[in-house]
C-alpha cells in the first residue's frame, strides 16, 4: 500500500530494518533521512507551500529559530524569530495560503498562563529572519486551576490545526491514571487574547505511548485529521468545524516505538513523521502510507 513520494519527496529505500524485511512495506514506517545531529529535539515539523522547504522547530531549551531542510536532510536555513522566545515550542503548521504557525503552548505541569500561538512572516529559506506579525493568545475553558488535581493535567499541548479561520488543539492527557483521554479546543485565527473553547472530549485506546497526542496534521479537503503518537497514527473524520464529540477515530499501529513528535502531510495519502535523538534511537525523518 505504501509507494514512494511524487517529488519533492523522491527517496532511496531505507535502511530501517522492518522496511527491508517487507517488500511492500505495508504498515510500515520507510526511514528517509536522519536529522541533521544539531536537532536533537525537533517538535514540529511542515512543509513550504511550494514544498521544497521542509521547516522544523524543536521545543522548550532550544532556540528561537526556525530551521529550513531540503528532501535529503540537508540544512538549508536556520531562520531566527528575532520577537519571539521559545517558552515551550510544541508544533508548527501552515495554512492554505503559506503562513507559517508556531504553537507556544508547552504546558508540562499545565500552570502556564502565557499560551499563544504565533503567525510569522516566514516565507522562503533565503530570509536571514522572521519576526511574529499576528500573537493569538489563549486560555482554556473549563481550567480554573493552575495547576489543576493530578488526576486532571488535561490541559498540555503539543499538537493542533488550522481550518477554515481557526485553529483547533489537541490537548496532551498528564493525568495521574492515564486513560487516553484528551480535550479539543477551538480558537480564532486572529490577533487578540481568547477563551479557547471547549468542543470535544475523546478518548485515545491503549496506554502513554499509544494515546498521548504529540502532533497534528489535516489534509488539503480538510476533512480528515491525523493524531500522532508514540506509536501510532489516529485518523479523525467526521468532524465538523464546532463539534467533535462525534468523531470517528481509526487507529493504524505504525509498529516502531520511539520519541515521535511531529508529523505532516506530504500528500492526502502520505504523511512525513519526525521522532526525537535518544541515545542511540530517533532523530529521523519518515515517510508512512495511509
Amino acid at each position: 500500500m505504501l509507494r514512494f513520494l511524487i517529488l519533492p519527496f523522491v527517496f532511496l529505500l531505507s535502511c530501517n530494518p522492518k522496511a527491508q524485511n517487507s517488500p511492500s512495506n505495508n504498515g510500515e514506517l520507510e526511514l528517509q533521512f536522519s536529522l541533521p545531529k544539531k536537532l536533537k529535539e525537533v517538535s514540529g515539523i511542515t512543509l513550504s507551500q511550494d514544498k521544497k522547504t521542509i521547516w522544523v522547530i524543536e521545543d522548550r531549551g532550544n532556540k528561537n529559530a526556525v530551521y529550513g531542510m531540503n528532501d535529503k536532510g540537508e540544512m538549508l536555513a536556520k531562520v531566527p524569530v528575532e520577537n519571539a522566545e521559545n517558552t515551550d515550542w510544541e508544533d508548527i503548521i501552515s495554512d492554505t495560503q503559506g503562513n507559517i504557525y508556531i504553537g507556544d503552548f508547552g504546558n508540562n505541569d499545565n500552570d502556564r498562563r502565557d499560551l499563544a500561538i504565533l503567525k510569522t512572516d516566514l516565507r522562503d529559506p533565503s530570509q536571514k529572519t522572521t519576526k511574529v506579525v499576528q500573537t493569538t493568545k489563549f486560555h482554556y475553558e473549563g481550567q480554573t486551576d493552575f495547576p489543576p488535581k493530578k488526576s486532571n493535567l488535561l490541559y498540555d499541548c503539543e499538537a493542533f490545526v488550522e481550518m477554515n479561520g481557526n485553529f483547533y488543539l489537541f490537548t496532551k492527557n498528564r493525568s495521574k491514571g492515564f486513560d487516553g483521554t484528551f480535550l479539543v479546543f477551538k480558537v480564532p485565527n486572529k490577533e487578540g487574547d481568547f477563551e479557547a473553547k471547549l468542543i470535544g472530549r475523546l478518548k485515545l485506546q491503549g496506554g502513554y505511548n499509544d494515546a498521548a497526542i504529540t502532533s497534528a496534521t489535516i489534509n488539503s479537503t480538510k476533512n480528515k485529521i491525523v493524531l500522532l503518537t508514540h506509536k501510532n497514527v489516529h485518523v479523525l473524520t467526521g468532524f465538523s468545524a464546532d463539534n467533535f464529540s462525534t468523531v470517528n477515530i481509526q487507529k493504524i499501529p505504525l509498529h516502531h516505538n520511539s520519541q515521535k513528535e511531529a508529523i505532516v502531510f506530504s500528500d492526502d495519502k502520505t504523511l512525513i513523521i519526525a521522532d526525537e535523538k535518544a541515545k542511540n534511537e530517533g532523530g529521523n525523518v519518515y515517510k508512512f502510507s495511509l
